[in-house]
């Protein structure tokens, strides 16, 4: 990633949550149109029916108070280091049943190798940043901590 040069920009729309009601992909795409972007790239984050060969029926999301700081905070990164016009994101915490949306990232940008690049860096600072945990539910009634050191 290169840094963009901020006294040459303009300011970037910005939007970040923590949510514990289900994410309105729609809404948040909403957030980041804008008549100077040839681009909108939107991330959603689905529970999915399955991980490590065991069959899930949910996941139950836990956030560290601090998450939405750090959530903001991986915006204000995002935004000064690609050249966008807009930026939203929200993650759920609570249960989040398969189908279920965990997390939508949107972003607008003049073109669209800027709008992929932002949106994937997006998600990754997310992944590797954000305190949040998720506990996983199977259909046999049991669970597991998902990225939790077993010793």
């Amino acid at each position: 990633m290169t840094e963009v040069d901020c006294s040459k920009c303009h300011e970037v729309r910005k939007h970040s949550g923590i949510n514990d009601r289900p994410l309105d992909r729609d809404a948040i795409e909403q957030r980041v149109v804008d008549d100077r972007a040839g681009a909108i790239v939107v991330f959603s984050g689905v529970v999915r029916n399955h991980d490590t060969g065991q069959h899930v029926t949910g996941l139950e999301y836990s956030a560290h108070p601090s998450a939405g700081e750090t959530l903001a905070q991986i915006v204000e990164e995002i935004a000064h280091t690609y050249p966008l016009y807009s930026i939203a994101i929200e993650h759920r915490v609570g249960r989040v049943d398969v189908g279920g949306l965990a997390m939508v990232a949107a972003v607008s940008a003049a073109h669209r190798s800027e709008a992929f690049a932002a949106n994937a860096a997006l998600v990754d600072l997310v992944k590797e940043k954000l305190p949040i945990w998720k506990e996983q539910f199977y259909v046999d009634q049991t669970s597991g901590w998902v990225g939790l050191e077993q010793s």
